[in-house]
Parts: C-alpha cells; sequence; structure tokens
C-alpha cells in the first residue's frame, strides 16, 4: 500500500510541473521569435569564437540586462551553450538547434517560426472551442473575416510569410528528397509543382536535376512574386481548374489543406495533366501512424499531430491524414496504385500512379 501511495504521489508531482508547461507553453515560442527579431543567433555565427554578453548586446544594440535574462533561458532550454572564453570570461557559442535560428542559413527555419507567431496565425487559436462546438465559422475566416488564402491574397505582407515559410520547408524537404530517394524523379523530364509558391522547390530540385524542366504552378498574386530561374516557367491558375501538363505533378504540403472533397478534385486534375501510361502523382506530406506500438514512439509523429492541429486552426476543412485516409482520397481520385518512402523530416513521399 505504501508504495501505491508513494507511485501516486510522484504522478502528482510530475503533473504539477507538466501542468505548468502548459500554462507557459506560450513562452518558449516569444523567447525564441524575440531571439530571431534580434538575429542572435546570425550574430554568434558570425563570430570566430564564443561571444561575450557586453558583445553580444552591443552587436544587438540591446540592454545587457535584458538579454542577459533572454541567454539565461535559450541556454537553459540548449538553444545555446555557455563556454568559457579564452579570456576566461563567459560566452556564448551555437548548437546545431540555434543555427535553426538563423536568417540566412540553408537549414534554418526561422521563416516557420516567425509565420506560426505572427498575430495573424495565433488570433484563430483562441477560437478553436467554438468551432468544435459549431458556434461559428472557421476559426480563420471568424478572426478575419476570410479565408487564409483570401487574406494573404489582399494582405502581401503576410503573403510574403507565407511564401518565406513555405520556400523554407522547400528547401529542407527536397534536399531530403533527393538524398534520400533520388529515384522519385528518374524518368520524369517536366515536373509540375501545383502550389509551388515562390518556386523554391524547383529550383532546389533542378539545381541536383538539371535535365528536369519545371513548371512552377501557382495563384496569379504568388506566381507574380516569384524570382526567375533558369529551368523553371511559371504558370499562374486555380488547381481546381486545370494544371499545366507535365510527366509528373509535384503537391508538398497542399493537399492537407483541404478536405477530402477538395483533395480528390486537385487529384484528379493532377490525374488529367500527366501521361495515362507513364505520368505520376508526387505527393509529399505527413502520413500520421496509427497502431502505434510501446516503445514505438515518433517524435515526428507528434510534429504531425501538432500539424494536425494547425490545419484545424488555420483552414476550413484540411487535416493531417492516416494511410488508409491517404488510400481513400487517391482511390477515388483515379489513383489505382502508390507507394509510401519515408524521409528524414515529418512528411513521407508518396507516389501515386493512375
Amino acid at each position: 500500500m505504501e508504495k501505491v501511495v508513494k507511485i501516486m504521489e510522484k504522478e502528482e508531482a510530475e503533473a504539477e510541473v507538466e501542468m505548468w508547461k502548459y500554462i507557459f507553453g506560450f513562452v518558449e515560442m516569444a523567447v525564441v521569435k524575440c531571439a530571431i527579431e534580434l538575429g542572435i543567433a546570425d550574430v554568434i555565427e558570425s563570430q570566430a569564437s564564443p561571444i561575450t554578453l557586453s558583445s553580444l548586446s552591443s552587436s544587438l544594440g540591446c540592454s545587457p540586462s535584458g538579454l542577459y535574462r533572454i541567454m539565461r533561458f535559450l541556454v537553459n532550454r540548449r538553444l545555446f551553450k555557455e563556454v568559457a572564453t579564452s579570456q576566461g570570461d563567459t560566452g556564448y557559442q551555437q548548437t546545431p538547434l540555434s543555427r535553426r535560428l538563423m536568417t540566412r542559413s540553408e537549414n534554418g527555419m526561422a521563416a516557420l517560426l516567425l509565420l506560426e507567431s505572427s498575430p495573424v496565425m495565433l488570433a484563430p487559436w483562441h477560437g478553436l472551442s467554438a468551432r468544435l462546438l459549431g458556434k461559428g465559422n472557421a476559426t480563420f475566416d471568424a478572426a478575419h473575416g476570410q479565408d487564409v488564402w483570401g487574406y494573404a491574397a489582399s494582405h502581401p505582407a503576410h503573403s510574403k510569410l507565407i511564401n518565406d515559410a513555405m520556400a523554407c520547408d522547400a528547401r529542407m524537404a527536397v534536399s531530403a528528397i533527393v538524398n534520400g530517394c533520388p529515384e522519385v524523379f528518374d524518368g520524369v523530364s517536366t515536373l509540375v509543382d501545383v502550389g509551388g509558391g515562390d518556386g523554391t522547390a524547383l529550383r532546389t530540385l533542378t539545381k541536383a536535376r538539371p535535365l528536369i524542366r519545371g513548371i512552377n504552378f501557382d495563384l496569379p498574386h504568388v506566381v507574380s512574386s516569384a524570382p526567375k530561374c533558369n529551368g523553371v516557367e511559371y504558370a499562374s491558375g486555380d488547381m481546381f481548374d486545370t494544371v499545366p501538363k507535365a510527366d509528373a505533378a509535384f503537391l508538398m504540403w497542399v493537399l492537407h489543406d483541404w478536405g477530402d472533397e477538395e483533395c480528390i478534385q486537385i487529384l484528379e486534375k493532377c490525374r488529367q495533366a500527366i501521361p495515362g501510361d507513364k505520368g505520376k502523382v508526387i505527393i509529399v506530406e505527413a502520413v500520421i501512424q496509427e497502431n502505434e506500438q510501446e516503445g514505438d514512439h515518433n517524435n515526428l509523429k507528434d510534429v504531425g499531430l501538432m500539424l494536425d492541429m494547425v490545419m484545424m486552426a488555420h483552414t476550413t476543412t484540411g487535416k493531417e491524414r492516416t494511410l488508409k485516409e491517404w488510400d481513400y482520397v487517391l482511390k477515388k481520385a483515379g489513383f489505382n496504385r502508390y507507394t509510401v518512402k519515408p524521409i528524414r523530416a515529418v512528411k513521407s513521399v508518396i507516389e501515386a500512379y493512375p
């Protein structure tokens, strides 16, 4: 009995600590956003040796006392390291995690955090319970009077936040595909990136596979601001109406924005755009694991489930899908065969064939 009581007391104590983390969960995002906006990681990266608080505050133009508290928090979260300088003072040094906060880095993820922490994207979260209770429109619409795509079209600054974030993700995801399963692009001469944003995915891909001709396809206000690139042409339009013809269609982080019926419509337009005998659609999306066995806990599954909550907050019908749910929309859209390949990312690569 005494042993049971001790276990219960331990669980209660752990629960209290865990609850405090939820209560102040926003703090981590807010402080990391502060670090990105100040450019802390960029300044530390530019130094050949650890940088002192005095030098860092001078470089950033901010208060040493306030910066000390920010750095103390970030060091405690293992974003940065405290090490001794050659003069014996305390200095700050980068970690693999802090380098993800850099704004001028191929592997940086700062743009994603700046988008998700923006007031526009945070506001819909306050309406999540109302949505579930059926007391209003989708949360983004309720907060801003229109859906996320309409809002972006009429607010160029927010559109740029979205494009920068998607470009950030595209660089990492395409590199993971090229390095992890390059055979996906074998035999593909022309590739249309449906919802390709500013074209970063195709620019990254054609750099690695220069024989592929890319077609970046997105809404007019997105394509009009995309930087030009050799080997990539730009086409504007609505994927619900038509998709430019190519050997293969590429959809990355597009279908999760939509419900099943919309996904089926998009996939049908993609199927019509590719050759019936040798064409394929390459889908890069999360595949939520089901029936997880004890000991199989996967941190990337946590990210996938968080993304599903993001879809609930920011879209009208979007969601992350299990393999069973992907099977349903693919077969309904006329794809009789598909393969799923994991990559070193939260997403997997689904190759779907008519």
